[in-house]
């Protein structure tokens, strides 16, 4: 029997990180979630260096969950990226890019991370930093990850605006998920190994425990927004943090 996207249930929280706060500069993630003939996700970590980073991460994750949420499944890597080079095109016209062309268009610099889920497939597609996880297992260490992806230095990341894009766009499919994460860079640290090579149960574990007993969606965000927002973790990392979790019944 196949699932139907209806049957996901999800819970997503952002929280403003202290390099921010001091900075007196509000949250620059942004994060969107719809179902349609398939069920999309989205996560965008827009670059601090970038004057209007919010608004890009805004525009990827829309334009992208808008594109993708009816697709033909078997079409998705095609259509990924064609959404992709829309959100561009949009950004290149955004009304707070004076040159109308590529120029500027860094100006809106975000990470993606996000999922097309439809039955019992999936495919991450990923630009940049942040993770995704599809829990595959009763146990914590079966797990399908998107990894986040650096340049030549450990601060470098890739970025949806830059020319090179799609030589930097990855694709990880997994099956028969039971619970998906996706997350900006502000989580990373929290949530795996050092190496990625393992997931930080001691974080991920509570995490899926409490918000897969709690049905109150209310309830859940609460909770989810005040584990992302404990002077512990933000003082961990320092960087905005988001995180949407999404249930497979």
């Amino acid at each position: 029997m196949r699932i139907k996207p209806s049957h996901i249930r999800v819970v997503a929280a952002s929280v403003t990180g202290l390099q921010h706060r001091h900075q007196s500069l509000p949250c620059q993630d942004f994060s969107r979630h719809v179902k349609g003939r398939n069920f999309v996700a989205v996560v965008a970590d827009g670059a601090g260096s970038a004057k209007y980073g919010k608004i890009g991460a805004r525009i990827v994750c829309s334009t992208l969950c808008d594109l993708l949420k009816n697709i033909n499944f078997k079409q998705a890597e095609d259509k990924i990226r064609a959404a992709i080079r829309i959100a561009r095109d949009k950004v290149i016209r955004h009304r707070l890019n004076k040159s109308k062309d590529e120029k500027n268009i860094n100006d809106f610099a975000a990470t993606v991370v996000g999922v097309i889920h439809n039955g019992c497939e999936g495919l991450f597609f990923h630009i940049g930093d942040g993770a995704a996880i599809a829990l595959t297992g009763d146990n914590y260490d079966n797990f399908i990850a998107s990894k986040p992806e650096n340049g030549n230095f450990s601060c470098e990341t890739f970025f949806f605006t830059q020319q090179a894009w799609s030589e930097n766009l990855r694709f990880t499919r997994y099956r028969d998920a039971k619970t998906i994460f996706l997350m900006t860079d502000g989580l990373t640290n929290f949530s795996f190994s050092n190496d990625y090579q393992n997931i930080e149960k001691g974080f991920i574990e509570p995490i899926n425990n409490f918000l897969s007993e709690e049905k109150t969606r209310q309830k859940a965000v609460r909770a989810l927004t005040n584990t992302l927002n404990t002077p512990r973790a933000q003082k961990l990392n320092t960087d905005d943090k988001t995180l949407v979790w999404a249930k497979v019944k």
